[in-house]
């Protein structure tokens, strides 16, 4: 195994032993339930996970982590395959201004040619574009990025990408506005061209922000725009690292099968 998957598979492992103790000592503390999420996601919990986190949420269902540890058990069960399970939370714990988790939650279905659950209002996300500050912060233009994607807005990804492309900051000019063209490509159907432009980034992704299994979403599509190009050796290489140091890659079978 790879230096650097070893180290990620040690702090995972170190972080999921702190939260369990966090647990033991504060049972309630959403804080700790997060933080094991991520690293169940990491370790590849799978349904211990989610039967973690639904135990810990029906112990008091109005906790304030409700939605986004429910989002949390949404993407485990993607991974486990259990689609129909991540459709029933996004429609049923997400709320309307939860635009974000519920794109990334439909662009996996999408990207593995499941059904979305419910979407997103198109006129909505592209309110929040153009309002002041809506693309203040790289990770939640991002976000509204994936939510045109599940829209198949290809015509509001090229103008975002644009927009972006023109931007002093470099993270947007770098890393955005190619990612947001790559998707206009997925969505156009021009695979080889999105993955081409995603292949190119390389490690510059994580400068589009959040944690890694928020932006684990990209080699995601670059994954699946590599096998829609023909190229599924270069997707499986890409993926290796997850299908090996993981329990469970329902998930990464999916993105890596023909459409």
């Amino acid at each position: 195994m790879h230096l650097g998957i070893r180290a990620e598979q040690g702090r995972a492992r170190e972080t999921h032993g702190l939260a369990e103790r966090a647990l033991t000592l504060h049972p309630r503390s959403g804080v700790a339930a997060h933080a094991l999420a991520h690293a169940g996601h990491e370790l590849g919990a799978g349904p211990a996970s989610v039967s973690f986190l639904d135990q810990w949420l029906t112990a008091d269902p109005d906790a304030m982590h409700t939605r986004h540890l429910n989002w949390h058990a949404a993407l485990q069960s993607i991974a486990c395959g259990d689609f129909p399970d991540a459709r029933r939370r996004a429609d049923t714990a997400l709320a309307h201004e939860d635009v974000g988790m519920r794109a990334a939650t439909n662009w996996r279905l999408l990207l593995v040619g499941q059904a979305p659950a419910g979407r997103s209002d198109l006129e909505h996300v592209r309110e929040l574009l153009t309002a002041p500050g809506g693309m203040a912060e790289i990770f939640h233009t991002f976000n509204l990025a994936l939510a045109l994607a599940v829209e198949a807005a290809t015509d509001d990804l090229l103008a975002l990408a644009k927009r972006a492309a023109g931007d002093d900051r470099p993270d947007y000019r770098d890393v955005l506005a190619p990612v947001a063209r790559a998707l206009a490509d997925i969505t156009a159907g021009r695979p080889r061209a999105a993955a081409d432009l995603l292949s190119s980034l390389g490690e510059k992704t994580e400068r589009i922000g959040g944690v890694r299994v928020e932006r684990e979403i990209i080699q995601d599509t670059l994954a699946r725009a590599l096998a829609d190009a023909g190229e599924p050796a270069r997707a499986a290489d890409l993926l290796h690292h997850r299908t090996t140091t993981r329990h469970h890659h329902t998930y990464e079978t999916h993105l890596l099968a023909p459409h």
